[in-house]
C-alpha cells in the first residue's frame, strides 16, 4: 500500500451559491506552498462525579471547518479570495480594478485531493476569516488565508469534475514595487522600507443552533486591518508620525517580473500607533511602526486593492 505524499497533493475550489451548497461544475486548481485545511469537533463530557474518578461519557460536539492556506502571492489566481478577504468583488476599470472593503460574504467549496492513493476531502462553506500579507527582501509576497466553514467530508471520488488550470503568471516579488508614505492624498515613494506586513480580520465564526451538527450560517464582524512597518533609521518623519499622532497615507505595490501585473495595496488612512527604535548590534538600525487602517470618507475604505484593468 502506498502512502500520500505531499508532493501528489493539489488544492482545487469554486465559489458557491448557496452556502454550504458545492455547486456540480468544474473547480479551479489554487497553487499553494502548504495548509493546514481540517475538520473539527468539540469535545462533549458528561458531568456525574463518579467515586472512582474516571470518566463514562465522551461524545463528539459540534463539527467545523477550518486551516490556513499558504501561498506566493501572483496575478489572477487568488482574486476571488482576495474577494472573499474584502467581502466585494473587483470593480472593473480600463487602468485598473479597484477592490475595497464590502458588507457581502463570499463562500467557496474546497477540495483537497490525496491524487496518488485517490480519496479526497471535501470541505464545504468555507470563507476568508482572515488574511497576512508580508512583504520583505529576498522573499515572494507571501500570503495566508484563513479559513473557516461549515465542514469537511471525505470521499473515495472526487466532487470536483474538471478542474481548470491555473494562470502561468509568476509570483510577486519584493523588488518589483514601490512603497509610498506621506500626510492623507499626498503619498510620496520612500527607499527606506525594509518589510511590510499586514492583515485583514473579519472575524468570522459558525453559529450553532439546536438540532444540528454543523452551523447553518457563519457570522462576522468588523474588518479590522492593521499592520507593521520596518524601516532603516535615517530621520525623524515616521517617528514624529507617532509622536505627533498625523493622520498617514500608505501605499506599496507589487510585481512580477513581467512588469504587467502590478497590484497595488492602499491605506488611504492609517494610524501609527508605534515607533520602536531598539538598539539590537553594530549593524543598521531600524524603526518599527504598528499602524491601524481606519475608513476614508473620499476612498469609502479602509483598504484598497488595485490590480491591471479589465475593460
Amino acid at each position: 500500500m502506498a502512502f500520500a505524499q505531499g508532493s501528489r497533493s493539489s488544492l482545487s475550489y469554486i465559489k458557491e451559491v448557496e452556502f454550504g451548497v458545492t455547486p456540480e461544475d468544474d473547480f479551479t486548481n489554487l497553487p499553494i506552498n502548504t495548509h493546514s485545511l481540517n475538520t473539527t469537533k468539540e469535545r462533549v463530557e458528561g458531568n456525574e462525579i463518579q467515586s472512582d474518578r474516571m470518566t463514562r461519557v465522551d461524545r463528539h460536539g459540534n463539527r467545523q471547518a477550518g486551516g490556513d492556506i499558504a501561498v506566493d502571492l501572483r496575478g489572477g489566481d487568488y482574486d476571488e479570495f482576495l474577494e472573499a478577504a474584502m467581502f466585494n468583488e473587483f470593480e472593473p476599470g480600463a487602468e485598473n480594478d479597484t477592490l475595497k472593503v464590502g458588507v457581502d460574504p463570499i463562500f467557496f467549496s474546497i477540495e483537497d485531493a490525496f491524487e496518488d492513493v485517490q480519496k479526497y476531502r471535501l470541505f464545504s462553506g468555507m470563507a476568508v476569516s482572515g488574511l497576512q500579507v508580508s512583504i520583505a527582501p529576498n522573499q515572494m509576497v507571501t500570503t495566508t488565508f484563513t479559513m473557516v466553514g461549515r465542514d469537511g467530508v471525505v470521499s473515495e471520488t472526487s466532487s470536483a469534475g474538471t478542474v481548470i488550470s491555473p494562470s502561468a503568471n509568476q509570483p510577486f516579488d519584493s523588488f518589483s514595487g514601490e512603497v509610498s508614505i506621506g500626510n492623507v492624498g499626498s503619498s510620496s515613494a520612500v527607499n527606506n522600507i525594509s518589510q511590510i506586513e499586514f492583515n485583514i480580520q473579519n472575524n468570522i465564526e459558525p453559529t450553532f443552533v439546536v438540532g444540528s451538527p454543523t452551523t447553518p450560517q457563519l457570522e462576522f464582524g468588523r474588518a479590522n486591518v492593521e499592520g507593521t512597518l520596518t524601516a532603516y533609521f535615517e530621520d525623524l518623519d515616521l517617528i514624529d508620525r507617532f509622536i505627533d499622532e498625523i493622520e498617514s497615507e500608505l501605499s506599496v505595490s507589487v510585481n512580477d517580473p513581467s512588469g504587467n501585473n502590478e497590484y497595488t495595496f492602499m491605506f488611504p488612512r492609517i494610524k501609527i500607533n508605534s515607533a520602536d527604535v531598539p538598539l539590537e548590534n553594530e549593524q543598521s538600525r531600524l524603526v518599527t511602526l504598528n499602524f491601524v487602517a481606519i475608513y476614508e470618507s473620499g476612498e469609502d475604505s479602509n483598504l484598497t486593492i488595485l490590480r491591471p484593468g479589465t475593460l
